[in-house]
């Protein structure tokens, strides 16, 4: 414990914050728990230090809004069951992000996050896979405590891009055998990921890879090349072996229903937010949109009805779809400025050839996150829950590094 705590700023704090990152894809009560030792543990601090991150600023305005936004959604909401409830989720990622970001932490914190995120993902898959070939509990591979298989693989899609900017930023760093670990460790989620057979996540995932391989070219030059050749062979295998994704696709291309119903479900989620523009039906309340409720929308609005044309649905099988139905404008509004804010410093503060081996693994995680929350969200939700803490953690200690790195 001593040999921890040296260099670190605030010991029990950063303890706290790796027990959440560790607990977060495995289990709920130990998570709930870490993530409300990380607050009061982070308050408690900053008061004796008299030290709270220093002067306002704008990401700390965009934040404030971001939470408010959903209260303001769930007092206006134009249907009422779980709004209330929901907002609070908001608030968790929310604060996190806010006071990850006002951390002032140092470099051993950054790469103890990073690490303990990507074992925390290797350590829950065993159990995930057992599920499936073992107790024969699950049809797909779902990690306990982040559930439902499309969020399995969005937030396993987030881990692979993290872990391969770390590989590529710490390998010329590493010798034969730490090389070797990486390679396993990025290769487990990698299959993992595939496994799922979510092609949204998967196909995103492809696309973030070769993207990170391009903005790598300045210190590995043939990290693109690599990319491509292996993207290749994988996929080339993948459709020779007709693999669980590629059946799935198959399967639904003969249908004729690509989208698996998404755009019946994004259908009923325009009808709401036309009904409800500014506010929305409250988060949360998505699957309170009812054919009955869609139908009574339409003849209010002097438009015909055709129940064939819309799928009811507990959320939007889409970012952009749920956040339009469920918070309208105003929470809409609020969620661009987040992810426009996020890219906006993700181009300003690319990394240089000549800059730190941290440097490059904080952006490429931060990038991951942005990517894969709004590359899936295209077509599943995503930033919500699990993935949306672990997406707000990578943006937080970016931020933060970005605020040690400019400070005197």
């Amino acid at each position: 414990m001593r040999e921890f705590a040296r260099g670190l700023r605030f010991p029990v704090e950063t303890a706290t914050l790796l027990a959440l990152a560790f607990f977060l894809p495995l289990w709920e009560a130990p998570k709930n728990l870490a993530s409300l030792a990380f607050v009061l543990v982070w308050l408690a601090n900053r008061i004796r230090a008299r030290d709270f991150g220093g002067r306002w600023d704008v990401w700390d305005t965009l934040i404030l809004v971001w939470i408010g936004s959903g209260y303001a959604v769930a007092a206006f909401a134009g249907l009422h069951r779980s709004e209330w409830g929901a907002t609070n989720d908001l608030l968790r990622y929310g604060l996190l992000l806010w006071l990850i970001r006002r951390g002032g932490y140092g470099e051993r914190e950054f790469r103890l996050v990073v690490g303990t995120l990507l074992a925390s993902a290797l350590v829950a898959l065993p159990h995930a896979y057992s599920r499936i070939f073992v107790t024969h509990s699950r049809e797909w591979l779902e990690m306990n405590s982040v559930g439902q298989v499309n969020h399995t693989a969005i937030y396993l899609a987030i881990i692979l891009g993290m872990a391969l900017s770390a590989v590529m930023a710490y390998w010329s760093a590493w010798q034969r055998a730490g090389r070797l670990l990486a390679i396993l460790a990025v290769g487990s989620i990698a299959v993992s990921l595939i496994v799922t057979a979510s092609r949204g996540a998967i196909g995103i995932a492809l696309i973030l890879v070769l993207l990170l391989a391009a903005a790598w070219r300045p210190r590995m030059k043939m990290a693109l090349v690599a990319a491509v050749l292996v993207g290749v062979l994988a996929s080339g295998f993948a459709w020779v072996a007709k693999i669980e994704v590629v059946r799935k696709q198959e399967t639904q291309a003969e249908m004729d229903n690509v989208l698996s119903n998404r755009d019946r479900i994004w259908s009923a989620a325009i009808v709401a937010w036309q009904r409800y523009p500014v506010f929305g039906v409250g988060m949360d309340n998505f699957g309170q949109i009812s054919l009955e409720r869609i139908e009574q929308w339409r003849r209010e609005a002097g438009k015909p009805f055709d129940a064939s044309e819309y799928l009811p649905s507990p959320h939007g099988h889409s970012l952009v779809f749920n956040t339009l139905a469920e918070r309208g404008l105003a929470g809409f509004a609020a969620l661009v400025a987040v992810l426009a804010a996020w890219l906006a410093t993700l181009v300003r503060h690319r990394p240089r050839a000549q800059d730190s081996d941290l440097m490059w693994t904080l952006w490429g995680a931060a990038l991951s996150a942005w990517v894969v929350s709004v590359g899936a969200g295209l077509v599943n939700t995503s930033l919500h829950h699990e993935h949306a803490i672990l997406s707000v953690m990578l943006l937080g200690i970016w931020l933060d590094y970005l605020r040690g790195r400019s400070s005197p």
